[in-house]
């Protein structure tokens, strides 16, 4: 069966509610127990069943089910966004004395966390070249217990050589985890050799810029470990977010389409205009990372980034402000069409990020292409002072 079509029913069990096409919400905190033998018979195996609703109920369990199938991973976790499963599986697995490799091109909260928190506890935090691929072993060390990825890189996206890279750090002894929202469709992690896949699925699994939600996704060796460590710092989700989630499920390879196809008709016209500098989206095949993109997705989303050719602030702050479609706003994976300012906003320590000019994040909502095309064009014109 195809991916697409494996969507529409993961996580879905008519027959255990009365024919309900989804499964219906539960809204819990306590669960009641018949006597005092079972309910210690419960503690046990906490996350078995419905024991408490911070550890899951039948909303929560559809849904990592769900989630498990699109990523094709072993089980699933729901978290209350795509930072918490960030955390909860970073702290899963570090302690005091420990030492995380991070790609050097992460989304900005991965980064402070890892430097804030991780680095507070004790861990050694160090950042690496995203295309460092293979040549991460020379960086491993004997206390190297995680490798995190993201691929593409938030911001500036980078592909990276996932394959080789989490090669390397199993031969080491290290757990790879990957941040795979920008591919949540089209990258199979545990294909490639991730052992831990995380997804913002605020972005597109929900779809709808109403509801915040995370997943982690692990093979079925490492579930417990990892559900256990989530749950003891209290990372679950909300009944009615879940629900959002599922739902999104539902039509995702069908707006993916369409946020890709519209991302790849105004990359290929930004790249020929003479404002812009150079075009930073990986299914492009003037893309430094095009090869290894092709090579390891099977699509693309809406999300890319944009150079510019060196412009003085209030001119792209004037092309920013009058765009009629393209809003500015954080986040990115809704049905709207967004962008943000992200010069100055990059963070590198250990490769080198050298802009010919402002750089900008542009988000392809669910507008009509042609749109989209004629509010870039009146930017383009405010740009110049028209």
């Amino acid at each position: 069966m195809k991916k697409e079509s494996r969507l529409l029913h993961a996580g879905r069990h008519p027959e255990r509610f009365d024919g309900a096409v989804n499964p219906p919400v539960y809204r819990a905190s306590t669960i009641l127990h018949p006597s005092v033998a079972e309910m210690e018979a419960s503690g046990h195996k906490p996350f078995e069943g419905v024991r408490y609703g911070r550890f899951g109920t039948p909303t929560t369990f559809a849904f990592e089910e769900a989630m498990a199938e699109l990523e094709g991973g072993g089980r699933a976790i729901a978290t209350s966004s795509g930072l918490a499963a960030i955390t909860g599986a970073l702290t899963a697995f570090l302690k005091a004395g420990d030492h995380l490799l991070v790609s050097d091109t992460v989304y900005f909260p991965t980064r402070k966390f890892c430097d804030r928190v991780l680095a507070g506890f004790g861990v050694a935090v160090e950042y690496f070249d995203p295309l460092i691929g293979a040549g991460i072993k020379d960086l491993i060390r004997p206390e190297t217990k995680v490798v995190f990825l993201e691929s593409p890189g938030s911001l500036t996206f980078e592909i990276q050589d996932v394959p080789a890279i989490a090669e390397a750090a199993h031969a080491a002894g290290a757990v790879v985890l990957m941040d795979n929202t920008w591919g949540v469709l089209s990258f199979q992690p545990f294909e490639h050799g991730i052992d831990v896949s995380i997804q913002a699925c605020t972005k597109y699994v929900v779809g709808h810029a109403d509801a915040m939600l995370g997943a982690i996704t692990v093979r079925e060796d490492l579930w417990h470990h990892v559900k256990s460590s989530v749950a003891t710092v209290g990372h679950s989700p909300g009944s009615e977010e879940l629900y959002l989630g599922l739902r999104g499920l539902r039509t995702l390879s069908l707006r993916l389409a369409r946020h890709a196809e519209t991302a790849m008709a105004l990359a290929t016209w930004l790249e020929e205009r003479d404002e812009v500098a150079r075009v930073l989206y990986p299914p492009l095949p003037s893309d430094p990372g095009h090869a290894l993109w092709k090579r390891d997705f099977s699509g693309a989303c809406g999300l890319f980034g944009v150079v510019l050719k060196p412009a003085e602030k209030a001119a792209v702050d004037r092309m920013l402000d009058g765009y009629r479609h393209f809003k500015l706003g954080y986040s990115w994976g809704g049905f709207e069409s967004l962008v943000i300012p992200t010069t100055g906003s990059i963070q590198r320590t250990a490769s080198a990020w050298t802009p010919e000019g402002p750089s900008l994040r542009f988000h392809a909502g669910l507008d009509a292409a042609e749109d989209l095309l004629d509010d870039l064009k009146d930017g383009f014109q405010r740009l110049r002072g028209g």
